[in-house]
């Protein structure tokens, strides 16, 4: 799993691991989650992986669209 950088200083998230067709985020609550093109669509997905590799934005696009759509 890859660090995540944490732009803001504030984020819930620890840590994200990508892979073909999801990216499973870990918080740093210490729970993690994998959001699927199955359940929350290759269009949030792909976001997610490009705010991840960011190090910005994740947390609350995750609030904000995802937050329930995880497998």
């Amino acid at each position: 799993m890859e660090r995540y950088r944490n732009a803001s200083g504030n984020s819930g998230v620890y840590g994200f691991e990508i892979g073909n067709d999801y990216i499973t985020v870990k918080f740093s609550t210490g729970s993690t989650y994998t959001y699927s093109y199955r359940k929350a669509g290759s269009m949030h997905v792909e976001k997610m992986k490009s705010l991840a590799r960011r190090g910005s934005g994740l947390n609350s696009y995750i609030n904000s669209n995802v937050k329930f759509k995880y497998d």
